[in-house]
């Protein structure tokens, strides 16, 4: 897996935590709240935007959960005067609750205004691209591609963006590498049979760069019979084959 494969790290992508608030009970609302602010003030929309979470996020695929996102990143520099039904929802739940002082009570000590996030993500605009998202603490792969920039993800959540996404969603979700970065990157288990995709492990995570490979193309176009597309790649033994097989 290492003599063919390349480190995450050295591949044209992009990975970035969730978005971390610092207040969930404020900034993530269901779809009753979200229609009801849009009534109150169609401008609202404008920054609330759907979320998963890692809950939510499933292998290839995702459950809903009828959640958004109160986007006041203070990356996009908001006016909240500019949103009055958003300022109001936010202040309900006191002022004292969601000023960022690092005082009892309040959020932890940042730069940011009352009506902001606590993290400043200068990334935003990787939500709207085509980016894999994925679950970090998992029993099994739970990787799901979002072609067209739908989701935002919530902090137990991570993105990736790049190139070739097709082809690692794939890998990603495959048994193959999900025993590879289990058994020798993940840096120890949770529990009995939970794992961890912390950045720092899954960036050393080798994957087999494109070098017009027909069997790396197949592996980008299609999820039918991957695994043995892979053990093909790889050029795996019997031996090796059944293990995985096991796991």
């Amino acid at each position: 897996i290492e003599r063919i494969g390349t480190p995450l790290k050295d591949w044209d992508i992009q990975i970035n935590y969730g978005i971390k608030t610092g207040f969930n009970e404020a900034f993530i609302i269901d779809g009753k709240k979200r229609q009801e602010l849009i009534e109150q003030d169609p401008k609202s929309a404008e920054i609330i935007r759907p979320i998963l979470r890692g809950r939510d996020i499933k292998r290839y695929s995702y459950e809903f959960a009828d959640l958004y996102l109160i986007t006041t990143f203070p990356s996009l520099k908001i006016d909240i005067e500019q949103y009055p039904a958003v300022k109001q929802h936010l202040l309900s739940f006191g002022y004292d609750r969601l000023k960022q002082t690092g005082e009892k009570g309040s959020r932890k000590k940042t730069n940011n205004k009352w009506f902001e996030t606590q993290d400043s993500i200068n990334y935003w605009e990787d939500f709207y691209k085509q980016k894999i998202m994925y679950s970090e603490i998992v029993r099994e792969p739970q990787f799901f591609l979002d072609n067209a920039g739908e989701f935002f993800p919530e902090a137990t959540s991570f993105i990736l963006t790049g190139n070739h996404l097709e082809y690692l969603c794939n890998m990603f979700n495959s048994k193959t590498i999900a025993y590879a970065f289990k058994t020798f990157y993940a840096g120890g288990g949770l529990g009995e049979n939970g794992y961890r995709y912390k950045k720092v492990f899954f960036e050393k995570l080798p994957i087999p760069k494109f070098e017009n490979s027909d069997i790396q193309k197949q592996l980008e176009e299609s999820t039918d019979d991957i695994e043995s597309l892979i053990f093909k790649l790889y050029s795996f033994t019997s031996e090796e084959i059944k293990e995985i097989i096991r796991y």
